[in-house]
């Protein structure tokens, strides 16, 4: 048996072109046009090249989008006072603060200053309780555990009734998320994690195995169940040698090749979970739009 590709560039080109038809149509019925402004402190390399991935996928939706480029000696008080400007802004309808900080500004505060309808990334103290209580019709998700989700829902469908799933990974941005996400859709679900005893058995108990530990290829391809759903969560460089010196290339938390083999179907390392997260982020920004309109927001 080989497992079939779950391809998360075609799904996030689906769920893309979706908020571009929901933009426009907000924008015909009430004049709103979504807004989205993304926050960058310092010069790291790569947040400098996903800031600006994600300014251009806002145009591309017809959003309006804002990037506000701070230097890295910005003070966290008027880190939090922008954010406080935009919160109070009602032609913006998202705000996220791009992650890491530099080193003296706490990312929890700097986090909790957002309001939580704005909270696109779906990472507020709130936007995390609503999602623990069950209160879906108002929480913003956190983009990665939300296209994971879909993904999930296009292989298996909505109802999870009779499916165990288990989560490799506690994590408040994937891991925890990911678990309510499939509660709520009725699976069975175990939060495992590197300290949980014989991990291999417990992953081998599971239809869907969802990887999202941080370790490069950590869960090898006899760990999963014949015909599971795998979902790699996971983004890791290793050292390539075979192109070159210093030369590297990307891996998920999964053995892919060995998985291969016993997967019913599975996400591939780049071209998974990857292109789902910022699709995600335009869909959290549009449902923002429309609450913020008083309109039943579309769902995905």
């Amino acid at each position: 048996m080989v497992a079939a590709r779950i391809d998360g560039k075609a799904a996030a080109a689906s769920v893309v072109e979706r908020v571009k038809v929901e933009a426009a149509r907000l924008s015909e019925a009430s004049g709103v046009r979504p807004g989205l402004a993304v926050i960058l402190v310092g010069e790291d390399a790569a947040s400098q090249v996903y800031v600006a991935n994600k300014g251009k996928m806002a145009e591309s939706c017809g959003f309006r989008s804002l990037t506000h480029r701070l230097p890295a000696e910005t003070s966290e008080a008027d880190l939090i006072a922008l954010i406080e400007k935009l919160n109070a802004d009602p032609a913006i309808h998202g705000i996220l603060q791009q992650l890491p900080l530099p080193g003296p500004l706490d990312a929890r505060r700097v986090i909790a200053a957002i309001t939580p309808e704005k909270d696109v990334d779906g990472l507020t103290v709130i936007n995390a309780g609503r999602l623990a209580s069950d209160v879906l019709d108002e929480v913003l998700l956190p983009c990665t555990p939300a296209g994971a989700m879909l993904l999930v829902r296009q292989t298996l469908g909505d109802d999870l009734s009779g499916k165990s799933a288990v989560v490799v990974g506690r994590s408040q941005l994937v891991g925890k998320p990911m678990a309510r996400l499939l509660l709520a859709a009725n699976a069975t679900v175990t939060v495992a994690h590197s300290r949980t005893a014989d991990l291999a058995a417990v992953c081998r108990s599971a239809d869907i195995l969802v990887a999202a530990v941080g370790r490069p290829q950590m869960i090898r391809g006899d760990w999963v169940k014949d015909g599971a759903v795998v979902i790699d969560v996971g983004i890791n460089r290793v050292p390539a040698p075979e192109k070159g010196e210093g030369k590297t290339r990307l891996v998920g938390d999964v053995a892919y090749e060995e998985a291969l083999e016993h997967a019913g179907a599975i996400t591939p390392v780049p071209g998974g979970v990857g292109p789902m997260t910022i699709a995600m982020l335009m869909a959290n920004t549009v449902i923002a739009a429309y609450r913020a309109a008083g309109l039943p927001a579309p769902t995905f």
